[in-house]
């Protein structure tokens, strides 16, 4: 690994000269249990073991039932007054027991349903205000549901290990006498499902060498580190005022565990005064098991050490869960009811089309209508922002195409389709995007790597979409789609789940979903993600467009991780991005602002878009955002103002914040 290129203080971790600090965490104590890896395109067909209810020892299992908030039209309407300057409720957040009062839903709803539920034989306790744990015997589980749920067994591969997990054969009913009280029943389908948002420099073609470093930067591209992030976007202004994002909490919602002292050497090696006691894990569910590569800890490192790193004064809770859809939920849950963050990312995330899959919402026998997680994680985001709290999640790295992305799968097998992800796509959350930055790339051309080299240019900070490595695809004898580049680049587009929200009307630059947008793949596909072949997505759609603001994601503009891997060890391995990077980066400036504030901030969306709406986002000495003009993710542009590509471009954070300052 070359770290030569990383600067002094890396050296000299390298050799031992600076010491390694080890983390000081307070934590749960997890259940020994191994890892689950999250899906890949490698990932075995799944072996249908039969019914789940006989299978050999046999224990009872649980689901999430999240409950439906009351006068959900009411905090739809209280989000957009809380988090939109020059609004009388500006800034009025509730706290938590107050938003139980207004919105929870009542006792006697929630006796109701522990009371039907008791009727199959079901054990049920009340986990947060709005969710319940419902456990008992996959047989009691079937009665209450309608389901009949099978085992399912993946063999181990590569250095990922097996597992099994259990889904339903049909499409489960809520007991009629509480569907109207029931937002989402969660966890009878327990496939892992959501994959990290990290990209790396691919292997081939080969990288000779890379130069111009971007303005303001110290470290080369590939090895950028948090203090390289500070310089690109203004954060050093509030540094000098002291602001540190001391006081303020910040919390990571991630699916694998990791290793804590990796932060801390990160952190130290970078010469960050933190805390030793500022990190606290939470284990949701269980956690998700030891730290290894294959259920994604390195995504858990680079948020921690990302968002601490931004923000050295702030505390950090990790709430880290099992990959499963139930955890995912009970973990945004445990952050949200707890109140305890300011602001919370997550850089995993799914195609959200994939909650309308036959085996994932649960049919309400009254209306006919479907309820879904991705309700009740909008329910539960609502909530956040009117108690203050900040989400961001990261956009994806499959472009304009996140469906391919995640499966990895191209023509002619499957077909590839404009797409989003979720959670970004959900109109509570920030949606994280991605840009490149100014570089010179030079490619090798022959077997031994001399020159010449083929270059490539980047100029201008653009979207990040790897189409601009077209030319060197074509001049080594490769097409777009088999060069190995695509769908790579900043996730965006326009939600087909979720209607275009207020702050985004009137905008110019906001697009309806495309037409002739159809999904297609061969059997085995379906078989081994466990989804249909088949999709005809709805067309003009006026869907909520992603993201809505971006950094640097591009790998190669990247990042250095100082992570622990299962396989290797302990290494600096530099080459990383993906807008998994946007996510916490916005967490840790989320926390300077809140200091610098003295308040939270919540929903940052209205904020942002406010600007935008007004004239006073791009115009001026102190203009809080910064235009991407150039560049597409492989099907929407950058423009003079927002585009589904990288959002509304990036903040200058210094002048963001004084632009939160007001008048208004």
């Amino acid at each position: 690994m070359k770290i030569s290129k990383i600067g002094v203080l890396i050296l000299l971790l390298a050799v031992g000269l600076v010491p390694c600090a080890l983390a000081q965490t307070k934590a749960e104590v997890p259940a020994n249990h191994p890892a689950v890896p999250y899906p890949t395109a490698a990932t075995p067909k799944a072996i249908d073991r039969g019914a789940f209810s006989a299978q050999p020892g046999v224990a009872p299992m649980s689901v999430t039932i999240a409950l439906s908030l009351r006068n959900r039209d009411e905090a739809e309407s209280m989000v957009q007054a809380v988090s939109t300057p020059g609004n009388p409720q500006y800034h009025h957040f509730l706290t938590s027991d107050e938003f139980v009062a207004r919105f929870g839903p009542t006792n006697a709803e929630v006796t109701k349903v522990m009371t039907a539920l008791a009727k199959y034989g079901l054990t049920v306790q009340r986990t947060t205000a709005t969710t319940l744990k419902v456990t008992g015997l996959p047989a009691n589980m079937e009665r209450a549901f309608g389901v009949s749920l099978h085992s399912y067994e993946v063999a181990a591969h590569d250095n990922a290990p097996g597992y099994t997990y259990h889904a339903p054969l049909s499409r489960p009913t809520i007991p009629t006498e509480i569907a109207g009280s029931v937002s989402a029943v969660v966890g009878l389908d327990s496939r892992p499902g959501f994959h990290p948002l990290t990209r790396s420099v691919p292997s081939s073609p080969r990288l000779a060498e890379t130069s111009a470093t971007p303005a303001g930067t110290g470290n080369p591209p590939q090895y950028f580190t948090v203090i390289d992030f500070d310089n690109q976007y203004d954060v050093n202004p509030l540094y000098a005022r002291g602001i540190t994002g001391k006081g303020r909490t910040l919390a990571i919602v991630t699916l694998a565990a990791f290793t804590p002292s990796d932060a801390f050497t990160y952190w130290a090696a970078l010469g960050l005064t933190v805390d030793p006691n500022r990190l606290t894990i939470v284990n949701v569910d269980g956690g998700p098991g030891a730290p290894s590569d294959a259920s994604g800890s390195l995504e858990t490192t680079l948020d921690v050490e990302q968002s601490g790193g931004i923000a050295p004064g702030a505390d950090i809770i990790v709430y880290q869960a099992p990959n499963t859809n139930q955890a995912f939920i009970d973990a945004f849950a445990a952050a949200i009811d707890s109140n305890a963050p300011e602001s919370v990312s997550t850089s995993w995330g799914t195609w959200e089309w994939f909650d309308n899959l036959e085996n994932a919402p649960v049919t309400d026998p009254i209306t006919g209508k479907t309820v879904s997680s991705l309700q009740a994680l909008h329910e539960l985001l609502l909530r956040a922002a009117i108690q203050g709290q900040s989400f961001f999640a990261a956009s994806g790295d499959g472009g304009a195409f996140d469906i391919t992305d995640d499966l990895g799968c191209l023509p002619p097998i499957c077909s590839i389709t404009l797409s989003v992800d979720n959670p970004a796509s959900d109109t509570a959350i920030t949606g994280a995007g991605g840009t490149t930055l100014p570089v010179i790339l030079y490619f090798c051309v022959n077997s031994a790597c001399t020159p010449p080299y083929y270059e490539v240019e980047v100029p201008h900070e653009r979207v990040w979409g790897w189409d601009y490595f077209n030319g060197l695809c074509a001049y080594l004898g490769y097409t777009p789609l088999n060069c190995g580049f695509f769908p790579g680049g900043s996730g965006g587009g326009v939600s087909i789940e979720f209607p275009v929200p207020l702050y985004q009307w009137f905008l110019p630059g906001v697009q309806l979903s495309q037409p002739g947008q159809v999904w297609q793949a061969e059997p085995i596909i379906g078989e081994v993600f466990g989804v249909g072949t088949y999709y005809a997505l709805p067309a003009f759609y006026p869907g909520r467009n992603v993201p809505d603001v971006s950094f640097n994601a591009d790998p190669f503009t990247g990042y250095v991780i100082y992570y622990t891997s299962s396989v290797s060890g302990f290494g600096i391995e530099p080459g990383w991005g993906g807008t998994s990077f946007v996510a916490p980066q916005l967490n840790g400036v989320t926390a300077l602002l809140g200091q610098d504030m003295h308040g939270r901030l919540g929903l940052l969306n209205n904020a942002l878009y406010f600007f935008a709406l007004t004239g006073q986002a791009y115009s001026g000495p102190h203009a809080p955002l910064h235009v991407i003009a150039y560049g597409d993710n492989w099907f929407y542009y950058g423009r003079d103002g927002y585009a589904p590509a990288s959002g509304l471009g990036t903040i200058d954070v210094a002048n963001f914040a004084r632009a939160l300052a007001g008048p208004f």
